[in-house]
């Protein structure tokens, strides 16, 4: 393959970490919420615009008006056209402020279904960005994969929009996006995936999903999903006999891991998953669990932490995770046993660098061998989980938990930010390790040969290793003491 051009590499990823307060700003076309429906169509067909947006008497957005929207709620009921505009607008709009980024606007078109997102400063709308604004190159859009997701009937269907998600991934990883983008555009394509299988099989094993929640674990739970990912899942159940009701769960459980194994996730090794019964609990056997791994610390209990603790509901009943995260939250900080343990755990992996600060690889047949997950971005996520939890804080996502963490523990700006550029910079090249493999190769997908990396990355890696070597001191001073 190629390589990537630096400079478009820079522009792809500027493009999208801009902020919506940067972008040239088109004056938004609105209307007052009695306008008659004749008045606000002639303006969308004198302005030539597909939505118009409905403002208070403060420049504040309570609805939207789209040609959709017409169609099914003025057309076919065929109201008469000096109907107010705000009996038929779509409301609340869905609106980002100055300071998000394309990114975020990226994101949000996909979860809701939208064109056109509305940017605020204060209360007050000051642009409207659509689907082009975001995307410089259109075929690169995330509309028609999330539809195609949303429409799926059957699992042959989703299994081609998984084939078509790794599809998308390597093509925006080939245009420059960076990897925080890319990981969360996977996971968030991942979930919306796994989250219509969930209500698929749901309604073809007869489960109520409105007594029980499908949840993440491991990478997908902290939204880090990479081009080479394995299932990470499991089930938490509303049961005052989880004896009797877990049979049903389970079943329905392993029915959902095959069907992903088909959509090409395969199934964990390490048996984390929703049909099996370690990972298909109720509420307070999962409550159980978690207290006593924290409790005894053994090193069986420290690695099931690093998986579990980063947990993330993704359908069903929500709710019924909340006592489970109060839990996590709140008897982490009363444990400083568990918390020092957690440490050494976080410290038992080195950043792989030797007395002269060369990077420690594994020779192998002539090539010098570095995981780059586990001597690289494991060292990030097991220090952010361990700050999290001395915090009492309740974010999943590495980047936002050693940010969180930087601010919580008063370490200065630049050095959490060093944190998360190094962390980000391995994942980058974890991304490009994988992207370069042949599909359904075998071994380690996060080895990659350092005598492949140019001159400035091997310098970067370098960097971030010592950004994690920093990092590990600091928690060695913390904690060993």
């Amino acid at each position: 393959m190629d390589e990537v051009d630096p400079g478009s590499t820079t522009l792809a990823e500027q493009s999208q970490e801009s902020a919506l307060g940067e972008l040239r700003r088109k004056l938004p076309i609105g209307v007052p919420p009695h306008t008659p429906l004749q008045d606000a169509l002639a303006t969308m067909h004198e302005r030539r615009i597909g939505s118009l947006l409905v403002f208070d008497g403060d420049g504040a957005a309570v609805g939207i008006l789209t040609r959709d929207d017409i169609i099914g709620r003025v057309t076919l009921p065929q109201l008469p056209l000096h109907t107010p505009i705000s009996q038929v607008m779509s409301a609340p709009v869905h609106t980002l402020t100055v300071q998000h980024t394309l990114h975020d606007a990226a994101l949000l078109m996909s979860r809701q279904g939208v064109r056109h997102v509305p940017v605020t400063d204060g209360a007050r709308v000051v642009n409207l960005i659509s689907e082009r604004d975001v995307f410089a190159l259109q075929r690169l859009t995330l509309r028609p994969l999330s539809a195609a997701i949303r429409g799926a009937t059957d699992v042959p269907s989703l299994a081609e929009a998984a084939h078509q998600i790794r599809g998308f991934a390597h093509e925006l990883l080939a245009h420059g996006v960076a990897a925080r983008q890319l990981t969360l555009l996977i996971s968030h394509l991942n979930d919306r995936l796994t989250e219509r299988l969930v209500q698929l099989l749901a309604a073809e094993c007869a489960v109520d999903l409105q007594r029980a929640c499908w949840l993440c674990f491991g990478s997908e739970g902290r939204s880090e999903q990479t081009i080479a990912t394995d299932q990470d899942n499991g089930l938490v159940f509303a049961s005052d006999d989880p004896e009797r009701d877990r049979p049903q769960w389970l079943a329905f459980g392993r029915r959902v891991n095959e069907a992903l194994a088909t959509c090409g996730y395969p199934l964990c090794k390490g048996l984390v998953m929703a049909g099996e019964p370690g990972c298909c609990m109720s509420v307070a056997e999962w409550g159980a669990r978690f207290d006593h791994w924290m409790q005894h610390g053994a090193p069986a209990d420290l690695l099931n932490a690093c998986i579990y603790f980063d947990f993330r509901p993704l359908t069903g009943c929500l709710a019924l995770i909340r006592p489970l995260r109060e839990l996590v939250a709140r008897d982490a900080v009363r444990l400083p046993r568990f918390l020092k343990q957690m440490a050494e755990n976080a410290l038992s992996n080195p950043a792989a660098l030797d007395w002269l600060g060369r990077i420690e690889a594994d020779r192998q047949a002539g090539q010098e061998l570095f995981d780059l997950k586990f001597h690289g971005s494991m060292i990030f996520v097991d220090a952010a989980r361990l700050f999290t939890l001395a915090t009492g804080g309740s974010g999943t996502n590495t980047r936002e938990r050693l940010l969180a963490a930087g601010l919580a523990l008063k370490v200065p700006t630049r050095e959490s930010e060093s944190w998360v550029s190094a962390f980000e910079f391995v994942q980058m090249l974890r991304l490009r390790a994988q992207l370069r493999r042949e599909p359904g190769a075998a071994g380690n997908p996060n080895l990659i040969d350092l005598a492949t990396l140019n001159d400035m990355d091997r310098r970067m890696l370098k960097e971030s290793l010592r950004v994690g070597r920093r990092l590990q001191q600091r928690i060695g001073f913390d904690y060993r003491r």
